[in-house]
């Protein structure tokens, strides 16, 4: 008879059918599979030399991310006695790490060798890391000379023996090595030195005309360690370094009473670096006991060290970019470009009258970001303007944008930043900023405990006479300077009435912080970004059983929420066509029979990072959405994002034109297959090789030569296309995702009333959003009798 437990089991699966893995995979192996595919640009001859050599660092620099934090927390959750289950995979958390660590030497193996290979290639044509055991007599002369100049007074050897505790190595940094020969019996001696965070890790030596020679820190301590420890004789030497769990809840720490959330921030940073080892890397020669002795009081297994034949953290190949000769650099390194002017924006003329014309659409790398961060400023310094608001996820360390924001401060303005500190590996940089712009009398606010605020959005408000104009601006990417010339993305800037108080809700929320707004045109997680992309299924769901034309585009950075998945699965297999564009993980597997055979996957890793997300729905694309935001639980569940229509018809033609040539890309793009591998597209037969990143580059400088057009109409592309082609979206008719009627009338009629009204302007030509804002003081004219609400309007901003 069975048990009680039983039972509940046996009527746990009843009421839950068990999942359907056939169609989905593990999220970490995905993501190796992703970092494999940026080792392959290094093994791409089309790719200019050092340029390979690039991708052999991003290839480390992803990889140290991924330990620290998705094998740091599997980790963890692996010591739990009952483990959670991948429901992607059906795994636990300890046969995920398993499973990563058993893919891990031949990732290694295939990231040592490439780097060899380039670096051998760049040797011959004068680009030369010296190595200890090749140095030549003048050179061995500097380096001595050099490191009793620079680097002996700096550094501290220590000398390490069982009665003395293990020192904490510090995540990230790099370690000297070596087991010691003593003139006694002690015994287990080991040595350590840390290499200096503080000096250039680049040294260069003295080289002919025309070449570039240079040898790395370590390797000048490890050319003079003979004389570092007295009397004791280094027996070894490698260098070391630890890799710590990263994965940290700050939320989860606790703040300690009558401590700023700044203070908490900066002590979860500090505990960072202390946190339980995931892995070390070793590179150079180590005699086991010396290696056992580290290993131990690390308190890592044989299968957590790794062992390479290169230097580790290889970070400083982009500070040795500068230095190439010049006669190298066209050989060597990408053609350099400069992100282009937006051909649809005058920059001698005030960005916030044409912006209030016409909706305008940045394209990083492409353009440049200046008409954002002049329009910011050209605010700081209007009288018309009253405030500005705006979340900060990623900033640049040198950033005119939050300059623009304290001037702007200082000049009187309310601003408000909602600053976020849990941005991982920038949390000191925010924190810095924070305390700036809190001194310079901005208001900053922190966001809500357990979400992370990833929205990129800013919204900037002017009176004029009795009237309120809003200009809103909303990034699929971050506000910063520096990754605007290195990421894909689109920055829309508008004056659409409708969205514009859907931004100043969310804004208001955000300050109250209410999770749970219900807005009109934005879809806005926790609660309202997944519901918006479901319709959007449904709606071309419903139109493939009807036996209509049916289609849906995604562009993402990553796919692992289970709900989207399955629903795209079933938007499969009821006849949509799904074509999408990961750039990263993909949990789905495309052209599962029965299951996704519909699906198309594909991801496009080249010169510039695609961060840009896009979802669009319709054979026509009707329905095109913006956003700040993946498909992934993080995202649609745990994080305050945003996804936004693009209703101009210019807007919509530029991201169409985009989306077919992204899918039009023969070269740097691979095709996910049914078994979660990366293949290289095929061309057909006389198909021309065709790059997207490199016509997209191509496009901004004609455009940029043919300015000043006043707009940019989506051309068809001179070869014909394998995938299917853009359509002329202008001719089609802008819609948005309409949100679930609400079962009662909403608390505040003020946020739905003007979209009555705008909702049937909204086809109307772009020429005319100016005339709409400026007639809008109808709705809040001031009557003598209504001299209260006209105040309420002014300090509240409130149009109703």
């Amino acid at each position: 008879m069975p048990s009680k437990i039983e039972k509940k089991q046996a009527a746990a699966k009843l009421r839950k059918p068990p999942r359907d893995f056939s169609y989905t995979q593990n999220r970490e192996l995905s993501w190796l599979r992703f970092d494999n595919r940026v080792l392959d640009e290094a093994f791409d001859e089309t790719v200019p030399l050092f340029e390979r050599l690039k991708f052999v660092s991003i290839f480390e620099s992803n990889l140290d991310e991924f330990l620290m934090v998705r094998v740091g927390g599997l980790s963890d959750l692996a010591e739990l006695k009952k483990q959670p289950v991948d429901n992607k995979s059906n795994m636990t958390a300890s046969e995920q790490v398993d499973a990563v660590m058993a893919e891990m030497p031949g990732l290694l193996t295939r990231w040592e060798s490439i780097f060899k290979s380039i670096e051998g290639k760049l040797d011959t044509l004068g680009v030369h890391r010296a190595h200890i055991d090749s140095l030549t007599p003048e050179e061995r002369t500097f380096v001595t000379r050099y490191f009793q100049a620079y680097v002996s007074p700096v550094i501290s050897p220590l000398v390490i023996d069982p009665r003395h505790p293990f020192p904490n190595l510090r995540n990230g940094a790099l370690y000297l090595a070596c087991g010691l020969d003593g003139a006694t019996d002690e015994e287990s001696l080991l040595g350590l030195i840390e290499i200096p965070a503080s000096m250039n890790r680049v040294v260069e030596i003295p080289s002919p005309t025309g070449t570039y020679s240079y040898i790395l820190l370590e390797d000048v301590i490890l050319a003079c360690l003979d004389s570092c420890f007295g009397s004791y004789k280094p027996l070894d030497r490698a260098l070391i370094r630890v890799t710590r769990n990263a994965d940290i809840d700050p939320d989860g720490e606790g703040i300690e009473e009558e401590e700023d959330y700044r203070q908490h921030m900066k002590r979860i940073l500090k505990k960072r670096l202390r946190l339980q080892p995931v892995v070390l890397a070793v590179s150079g020669s180590l005699e086991k006991a010396t290696l056992k002795t580290i290993r131990k009081a690390l308190e890592l297994s044989r299968r957590s060290v790794f062992t390479c034949d290169i230097p580790l953290n290889l970070g400083y190949v982009f500070g040795i970019e500068g230095k190439i000769p010049e006669h190298l650099r066209n050989e060597l390194l990408f053609t350099p470009f400069k992100p282009q002017p937006n051909p649809t924006i005058d920059m001698t003329r005030s960005i916030r009258e044409q912006v209030l014309q016409h909706d305008k659409l940045l394209f990083y790398p492409y353009e440049a970001m200046n008409p954002f961060l002049d329009l910011v400023h050209e605010a700081a310094y209007d009288p018309e303007c009253i405030s500005l608001r705006i979340t900060l996820y990623r900033v640049a360390k040198q950033s005119r944008l939050c300059e623009s924001l304290i001037d702007a401060a200082e000049n009187g303005k309310e601003v408000t930043v909602l600053m976020e500190l849990r941005a991982r590996f920038d949390e000191q940089n925010n924190i810095e900023w924070a305390e700036r712009l809190e001194e310079a009398g901005c208001t900053v606010i922190y966001g809500s405990e357990g979400f992370k605020c990833h929205s990129k959005i800013c919204q900037l408000t002017y009176r004029e006479g009795m009237a309120l104009t809003r200009l809103t601006l909303l990034g699929t990417g971050n506000f910063n300077e520096k990754t605007a010339k290195l990421y894909s993305d689109f920055m829309l800037m508008t004056a659409h009435p409708g969205i514009g108080e859907d931004a100043n809700l969310f804004f208001r929320n955000l300050s109250l912080g209410n999770l749970r707004g219900d807005y009109r045109f934005l879809g806005v997680a926790p609660v309202g970004l997944k519901p918006l992309i479901m319709r959007g299924l449904d709606r071309e769901i419903q139109r493939a059983l009807a036996g209509e034309p049916a289609r849906v585009f995604f562009k993402l950075n990553s796919l692992t929420d289970r709900e989207v998945i399955d629903k795209i699965a079933e938007a499969s297999c009821a006849g949509v066509r799904v074509d999408m564009i990961i750039r990263g993980i993909s949990c789905l597997k495309p052209g599962v029979p029965g299951k996704t055979e519909n699906v198309h996957v594909r991801s496009i890793v080249g010169r510039f990072l695609e961060h840009a997300r896009v979802y669009a729905f319709g054979v026509d694309s009707d329905m095109i959405y913006l956003s700040s935001a993946d498909m992934m639980t993080r995202n649609t569940e745990h994080r305050v994002e945003i996804a936004f229509p693009v209703l101009d018809p210019t807007c919509r033609a530029l991201v169409h034109e985009y989306m077919g040539m992204q899918l039009r890309d023969n070269v740097k793009a691979r095709s996910l297959t049914s078994d979660g591998t990366w293949v290289p597209v095929k061309r057909a037969e006389g198909e021309k090789p065709f790059n997207s990143q490199e016509a997209l580059l191509e496009r901004a400088y004609r455009n940029a030569e043919a300015a000043p057009e006043p707009v940019i109409e989506a051309k068809p592309a001179p070869e014909p296309e394998p995938q299917p082609v853009a359509p002329k979206v202008q001719e089609v008719q802008a819609t948005v995702i309409e949100p679930e009627p609400a079962p009662a009338p909403q608390p505040e009629p003020q946020v739905t009333k003007p979209v009555s009204e705008t909702s049937a302007r909204r086809d109307k030509p772009a020429g005319k959003t100016k005339a709409i804002e400026r007639h809008r003081p109808g709705r809040v004219r001031i009557g003598l009798g209504l001299i209260g609400l006209g105040l309420k309007t002014l300090i509240t901003g409130k149009t109703k």
